[in-house]
C-alpha cells in the first residue's frame, strides 16, 4: 500500500490494495504497519495486514486510506494533476510549511507539542519570506497573488 506515504492519495475505481507480504511470508516493513494504524486504526490495519486480502477502493475510501476516488481508470492521472496545479498555484513558502506542519503533526505524540515544534522550525522564515509580504500585499489590494520560488 504504497498510498500510506502519500500525501493526497487518487485511487481509480478498479485499482486493488492491500498488504499481501503476509501471503508470502514476510510482514509490511519500512513504516506500512505504522502508517496504517495511524490512518485507519487498529482493528482495520490487524485486518488488512494479517488477512493479506486486498481491499476495495470504496473500503479504502472509507475508511480514510485515500482521498479521491476517480471517475475512471483513464482519469485518474488528470484528476491528481488537476490537484497538483491547484496546490502548485499557492505560496510554496505556505505550502513548505504546511506539509512541514502535517508531518510534525504525524510523528509527534501532541498537537501542542507538533505545533510549537513546526513554529520554532518555520515561522519566523516564513514571515521573513518575499511570499508572505506578497500574500498580503495582494490580499490587501484583493488581487491574486504572484508568488516567487521559495528560499526555504
Amino acid at each position: 500500500m504504497s498510498q500510506l506515504y502519500r500525501d493526497i492519495v487518487f485511487a481509480a475505481p478498479n485499482a486493488r490494495l492491500g498488504l499481501p507480504e503476509v501471503n508470502v511470508g514476510l510482514y509490511a516493513g519500512a513504516g506500512g504497519l505504522s502508517r496504517i494504524v495511524r490512518s485507519a486504526g487498529t482493528q482495520i490495519a490487524s485486518e488488512v495486514a494479517l488477512t493479506g486480502h486486498h481491499i476495495s477502493v470504496r473500503e479504502a475510501f472509507s475508511w480514510g486510506l485515500i482521498n479521491k476516488i476517480s471517475k475512471s481508470d483513464e482519469s485518474v492521472v488528470p484528476e491528481a494533476i488537476e490537484t497538483a496545479v491547484l496546490i502548485a498555484s499557492k505560496s510554496p513558502d505556505a505550502v513548505i510549511v504546511s506539509r512541514a506542519g502535517l508531518r510534525q503533526s504525524l510523528e509527534s505524540g501532541s498537537v501542542e507539542r507538533a505545533t510549537q515544534i513546526t513554529e520554532q522550525q518555520c515561522l519566523q522564515s516564513l514571515k521573513m519570506g518575499e511570499n508572505f509580504k506578497i500574500g498580503l500585499k495582494a490580499f490587501s489590494e484583493k488581487r491574486v497573488p504572484q508568488w516567487v520560488p521559495s528560499r526555504l
